[in-house]
């Protein structure tokens, strides 16, 4: 699970206003050359050269996506519907009970790729 903390910065007065530490899942997977990591919980997605660079780019994704839902004040819906819970200075994701890959077999009709 990966570890965020988010300073957010309001107006010219650049003032740390409040500090959250926000956990939520790092999936990460290869698409041919190309690390992908992938936060389910908020459906974000970046991407790098190495695995520490895609991580490293997700960071900075969540980061500016919850900044930015903050300045447009959806912040605490997206969250809420996210599943997230504010425990102290803490924002915590919803549990996964089981992560399994799973198969399911189609006609070949509509398995074209």
């Amino acid at each position: 699970m990966a570890r965020a903390t988010f300073f957010f910065i309001f107006g010219f007065v650049r003032a740390i206003v409040n500090i959250v530490d926000i956990q939520f899942t790092s999936q990460v997977f290869r698409e041919r050359n190309t690390y992908v990591a992938y936060a389910p919980e908020l459906d974000i997605s970046s991407c790098g050269l190495t695995r520490n660079k895609a991580e490293k780019n997700l960071m900075e994704a969540v980061r500016l996506f919850l900044e930015e839902a903050e300045n447009m004040g959806t912040l605490d819906q997206i969250l809420e519907e996210s599943g997230f819970v504010k425990r102290k200075s803490r924002l915590e994701g919803p549990k996964f009970i089981s992560i399994d890959r799973v198969s399911l077999s189609l006609p070949a009709a509509h398995a074209k790729a």
